[in-house]
């Protein structure tokens, strides 16, 4: 890979790590209700379950869904589906969770690496980074160079999201605003299906 195109890929990466999508709104959610410790396991499922996508996509898998098409349809929909329940979860939490509150509680590291499997925006990055960023020529060496330029960036990337979230724990503290912000937060996360429902 060619320092042009390597840089183009470390460029890719963050901006479509770091950019608003279902990942990082639920990371902005989850700071402020949970706080910036708690929500680390989420931030770790989402880097580690989109690692895991990204080569499964690279070994093949997109050229799998593109063959079959029904599995393509039932995977946007499982996703979908899922968005919108998560996206009713946080619009109808009411309160911060404190450290020693096990009733409420952050979305768990399986969760979070499951849940790529279903994202759209995961999919859409994936076979894009493969598609453009790889070597037909040295598939195996470029999968895994665009791989841990992921793994590399992902995690800085979607701290920043809990980071801000967990800023704004004290104007949130408040009842009101506190409802009003994840009323928001799961509009906004719901929203993130309209490219695909597109």
């Amino acid at each position: 890979m060619s320092p042009d195109v390597f840089l183009a890929l470390l460029v890719y990466a963050f901006v479509t790590s770091v950019t608003p999508g279902p990942n990082n709104l639920m990371l902005l959610a989850s700071g402020v209700n949970f706080g910036f410790v708690r929500t680390i396991p989420h931030m770790l499922g989402i880097g580690i379950g989109f690692l895991i996508l990204l080569l499964a996509v690279g070994a093949g898998l997109g050229a799998v869904l593109t063959a079959f098409p029904v599995l393509h349809t039932g995977l946007k929909v499982a996703g979908g589906a899922y968005l919108l329940y998560l996206a009713w979860k946080i619009a109808t939490s009411r309160s911060m969770a404190s450290a020693g509150d096990d009733a409420a509680r952050p979305m768990r590291f399986i969760e979070a690496a499951a849940f790529q499997w279903v994202n759209p925006k995961a999919w859409v990055m994936a076979v894009t980074a493969m598609a453009v960023y790889t070597n037909p020529e040295r598939p195996f060496l470029s999968v895994l160079l665009v791989g841990v330029v992921f793994a590399l960036v992902n995690f800085p990337s979607v701290s920043v999201w809990a980071g801000f979230g967990t800023g704004l724990r004290g104007f949130l503290s408040d009842p009101v605003r506190l409802k009003w912000f994840n009323i928001a937060m799961g509009v906004l996360l719901a929203a993130t299906l309209w490219p695909m429902l597109r």
